[in-house]
């Protein structure tokens, strides 16, 4: 089974859930993989390309003091620019993506990195929060937006997998 497949049968088994996604660093690749499975309008409500912290601000709720002093790339911008995503979506879940794709020698960022967020909000005024940190060094700028892409998806595989009862194992090689 390809990795789409199973996100889709993850996603749409009993209770059904809905999927946002929230964009930074992956630039919409995350969203196009999504939308590339037959049938993701029944679970994908839609994502947001957020470049600029003003708009991660504005569109996600993201926390501006915060993004500022770490110029838009942490754990907690991840976190928000998720729980952003599944508030503006109004869905079950979300992905958030941000990081530098490549070296930016000015901030003091040496090797391309990513966090990345998993947001689902439970319905109950409690939400499970995952994320994770990616560094990959010596990758090309749109190699790197590929691979977070890949990871963050897989690991959403991986979250569905435990939350559903399966097996987790390793988080799936997406869309290969």
């Amino acid at each position: 089974m390809d990795f789409g497949q199973e996100l889709k049968q993850l996603l749409l088994r009993e209770p059904r859930w809905t999927l946002a996604a929230a964009e930074s660093l992956t630039c919409g690749r995350v969203q196009a993989r999504i939308g590339a499975v037959s049938g993701a309008s029944n679970f994908f409500l839609g994502g947001l390309t957020a470049y600029s912290l003003d708009q991660k601000v504005r569109h996600l709720g993201v926390d501006r003091v915060h993004a500022e002093s770490v110029c838009g790339v942490s754990q907690r911008v991840a976190e928000e620019m998720a729980r952003g995503a599944s508030a503006l979506f109004g869905s079950d879940l979300a992905v958030g993506t941000t990081g530098y794709a490549e070296a930016a020698a000015e901030r003091g960022v040496r090797t391309p990195l990513a966090w990345w967020a998993l947001w689902h909000d439970l319905r109950d005024g409690r939400a499970a929060v995952r994320s994770g940190l990616i560094e990959a060094p010596g990758t090309e700028r749109t190699r790197m937006q590929e691979l977070v892409a890949d990871i963050v998806l897989g690991e959403l595989v991986r979250y569905l997998r435990e939350v559903r009862g399966q097996a987790p194992g390793p988080a799936p090689s997406p869309f290969k």
